[in-house]
C-alpha cells in the first residue's frame, strides 16, 4: 500500500462541513487538514495528491457539468496515479458514481466515491472510517471500476443507491451483491467485479444541456399532465419513467399511452424502470407490455440513477454504426444483470 499513489478529488458534501449559524456548511481547507491527520495516524495510509474544488459543492447543487470536470481531472492524472478517490456529498453520490462508470471507458484502475452522514467535525462520525476504507480500496490492484465505499461496504457505483436519509448505512445495492466488506480486514470478491479491460482507457464528456427528465408514475397521473411535459418545445431528449412494480402502467388509460407513443415518434427516448427499490422491468403483465407497445424501452434492473446517467452518456456520443437504440439495452459497465 505505501508504494501506491492516489489522486483525490474533494468535491464537497457533509463530510467536510462545520456547524454555522445557518446550519452545516462546507469550509474550504478543513477536510484536507483533517485528512492529513488521519493519514499520519493510520498505518500504511497511501500517498496522495488532493484537489479541492472551489467552491465546494453541496451535493444537492450538483449538476451534470460537474461530472465532466471530475472525468477530466481523472483523465489528466490517470497515468501518474494508481487509483482515485472522490469525496462527495451523499444526496447525489449515486448519480455521480453511475455517470463516471459510463464516462470512464476501459477503466483499469479503481475509482472510489465516498462521503459521510456525519461530518468529521462531529464525534462520533462515520466520516473517518469511510475515508480510510475508500483509500484502501483505491489501492486494490485487481479492481477496475467505479465503486462506492460506505459503511464498511464496497458497492458497484452504478448499482448503488441512497436508500436511507438518516442512517449511517445510507447506501445499498439492491439488485447486485456487494463487492466487498470490512470484517476485521478488507475483503472483496474479484469474481463479482468487472474484468481488466484490454483496450486503452478513454474519458468521455457528456452534454450537460441535454433535456432529460425523470417521471414517477402514481395513481392520478393524467394524460394531460404527461402531454404538457412531452409536447414541450424543444422536444425532450429522453425520459426515465419510474413505473409501477415490474414495469407496469395503467393500460386502461389509452390517452396516457398515446402521449408516450407520440413522444416516441417525435424522437424522445423513453426508458422504463421500476420505482421499486429492488426488481426489474419484465413483460409478465399486460400493463407492462402496454408501455413497450407505446415505445418505451425496458430498463431491466437499472437503478433510476444509472438510467439517467446512461442516457446522458449515450445521447452525448457521436452516432456510429450502433446508435443509442442498440446500446441502451446492452450491459456496458455491469449496470444490468444477465436476462
Amino acid at each position: 500500500m505505501p508504494h501506491k499513489r492516489l489522486f483525490v478529488i474533494y468535491a464537497g458534501g457533509t463530510i467536510g462541513m462545520q456547524s454555522t449559524a445557518s446550519g452545516y456548511a462546507p469550509v474550504a481547507g478543513y477536510l484536507p487538514q483533517e485528512l492529513a491527520r488521519i493519514a499520519k495516524r493510520t498505518p500504511g495510509f497511501p500517498a496522495y495528491t488532493l484537489k479541492e474544488y472551489a467552491p465546494l459543492i453541496d451535493s444537492s447543487n450538483l449538476q451534470p457539468a460537474h461530472w465532466n470536470t471530475m472525468a477530466a481531472d481523472i483523465a489528466a492524472n490517470y497515468d501518474s496515479h494508481d487509483g482515485f478517490v472522490i469525496i462527495h456529498g451523499t444526496d447525489t453520490l449515486a448519480y455521480t458514481a453511475s455517470a463516471l462508470s459510463f464516462m470512464l471507458e476501459n477503466l483499469a484502475k479503481p475509482v472510489i466515491v465516498t462521503g459521510a452522514m456525519v461530518p468529521l467535525a462531529e464525534q462520533p462520525n462515520d466520516a473517518e472510517q469511510n475515508l480510510v476504507d475508500a483509500f484502501h480500496w483505491a489501492t486494490e490492484s485487481k479492481l477496475y471500476e467505479v465503486c462506492v465505499a460506505f459503511n464498511r461496504q464496497l458497492l458497484r457505483g452504478n448499482r448503488a443507491r441512497k436508500l436511507w436519509g438518516a442512517e449511517i448505512g445510507a447506501f445499498g445495492s439492491p439488485n447486485y451483491p456487494i463487492l466487498g466488506r470490512v470484517q476485521g480486514h478488507h475483503e472483496f470478491n474479484p469474481a463479482l467485479c468487472l474484468p481488466k479491460p484490454a483496450a486503452p482507457f478513454k474519458a468521455h464528456q457528456i452534454n450537460p444541456d441535454l433535456a432529460i427528465v425523470g417521471i414517477k408514475l402514481y395513481p392520478g397521473h393524467t394524460a394531460r399532465m404527461m402531454e404538457n411535459l412531452l409536447e414541450a418545445e424543444p422536444a425532450l431528449a429522453a425520459v426515465v419513467l419510474e413505473s409501477f412494480g415490474a414495469g407496469n402502467a395503467p393500460d386502461a388509460d389509452t390517452a396516457l399511452l398515446s402521449a408516450f407513443a407520440s413522444a416516441a415518434r417525435r424522437g424522445t427516448v423513453l426508458l422504463n424502470v421500476t420505482q421499486c427499490i429492488s426488481g426489474k422491468v419484465s413483460d409478465s403483465y399486460a400493463a407492462g407490455t402496454a408501455l413497450s407497445r407505446a415505445g418505451l424501452i425496458s430498463g431491466q434492473d437499472l437503478t433510476p440513477e444509472a438510467a439517467l446517467a446512461k442516457l446522458y452518456f449515450l445521447l452525448s456520443q457521436p452516432r456510429g454504426v450502433l446508435g443509442w437504440e442498440d446500446t441502451l439495452p446492452v450491459n456496458l459497465r455491469g449496470e444490468l444483470s444477465a436476462s
